[in-house]
């Protein structure tokens, strides 16, 4: 239980410093990179588009046939590649911290 409160911490830690990365390179105009941090997100994304029911989608959304609509694919790609990036951050928190 210890273990997974203190890797659940570092977890959200590692989104709050994602989600400052994304507003800082937003800030400073750098979309190529937001736009590759996206790609790294988008095979996620598409998996969970088509393996969770179309039901699910619409009644999380709203949107009829959401799993073909781009700003539905768009923001489930975005917060795929944050999600990565916090668990990537949390990985090196919790070493640093616990670990060493």
């Amino acid at each position: 239980m210890r273990f997974l409160l203190q890797f659940s911490a570092c977890f959200a830690l590692g989104l709050v410093v994602a989600t400052l990365l994304l507003i800082g390179l937003m800030f400073f105009g750098q979309f190529s990179l937001i736009d590759g941090l996206m790609f790294t997100g988008k095979p996620l994304a598409q998996l969970s588009l088509a393996l969770l029911p179309e039901a699910f989608w619409v009644g999380l959304t709203g949107v009829a046939d959401a799993a073909q609509n781009s700003s539905v694919q768009s923001f489930l790609q975005l917060c795929a590649a944050i999600g990565q990036c916090a668990l990537l951050l949390a990985l090196g928190f919790f070493r640093l911290w616990y670990r060493a």
